[in-house]
């Protein structure tokens, strides 16, 4: 651009040259215009600026705030609605004080914690309470580290497999598991094999492998379907699917139809006037 300007200021030295050789006169008038105006002038030239690289913004983005914070206000203002409206509806199942002489039949724990209550039934406490909580809470904390791929973020189920998966997961569960359940109730292994094994068999070691082989089964339906394109986050929420479905149906077995002496009943057919209702 620099030499373009000097290209053109010399041709216009030039033709100045030349217009004040030609006519006399004509310099006369041009020095008076100029004298007069005051201003210079000269030849430019308009060069179209260049195009500066910049890295592109994700096109699928929202903003944190105010987008993400107006739906988790909405989400909270549901849930304290629901909350105090059935509340409002049903009352808290106080009861009279406790008396330590006297054991409720039956004795269960709150919701939150009745899969676990459930899972008392079938094996050893250890494994129960402590044991199979671990492994879950230990699993969740290292979904993060086994999963780094960036494929699907911010999707549900990653993909239309994902979600395939996550679907067919959850029906295996909600069906294995309450079957599970019902069949120990009338074949336990305690009371099959008492003569034959000792208790860590009966009440630990069969129990947990059962349960070990029931959750990898669908793992491994999942792994050889894949063709050898199965992910680790198809893997990961294939195991997730299993344990939250598993803990759901336990859930609803020990609260719905666990009824006096902890045996298995029809919600409507509890004995001794039990009614699994009067606890919500």
């Amino acid at each position: 651009m620099f030499a373009k300007m000097v290209a053109w200021q010399h041709r216009k030295l030039v033709m100045k040259m030349r217009y004040l050789m030609i006519d006399p006169i004509k310099q006369d008038k041009k020095q008076t215009i100029d004298e007069s105006s005051g201003k210079t002038y000269s030849l430019v030239e308009m060069v179209k600026a260049p195009l500066t690289m910049a890295d592109k913004e994700p096109d699928d983005t929202i903003f944190s705030f105010p987008i993400l914070a107006i739906w988790e206000l909405i989400l909270f203002l549901g849930t304290m609605f629901f909350l105090i409206g059935f509340s409002l509806i049903k009352d808290a199942p106080l009861e009279e004080l406790a008396n330590p002489l006297i054991t409720t039949d039956p004795a269960k724990a709150p919701w939150y914690f009745m899969g676990l209550q459930e899972l008392l039934e079938h094996m050893h406490p250890f494994f129960a309470g402590v044991a199979l909580p671990g492994i879950l809470v230990i699993f969740l904390l290292l979904i993060p580290y086994l999963d780094r791929s960036k494929a699907g973020i911010g999707r549900w189920f990653t993909s239309s497999r994902g979600k395939k998966i996550t679907q067919w997961t959850a029906i295996y569960a909600l069906v294995v598991f309450p079957a599970y359940a019902i069949i120990d109730n009338f074949f336990p292994p305690r009371e099959l094999f008492r003569e034959v094994l000792p208790v860590w068999a009966t009440q630990s070691l069969i129990p947990f492998s059962i349960l070990v082989v029931l959750t990898l089964i669908p793992v491994i339906y999942v792994w050889r379907t894949g063709a050898g394109k199965t992910t680790t986050r198809e893997i990961l929420m294939v195991l997730f699917t299993v344990l939250i479905a598993a803990a759901f149906a336990l859930t609803i077995i020990g609260f719905f139809f666990r009824g006096p002496g902890f045996e298995l009943y029809w919600p409507w057919d509890m004995p001794s006037g039990y009614s699994p209702f009067d606890n919500l």
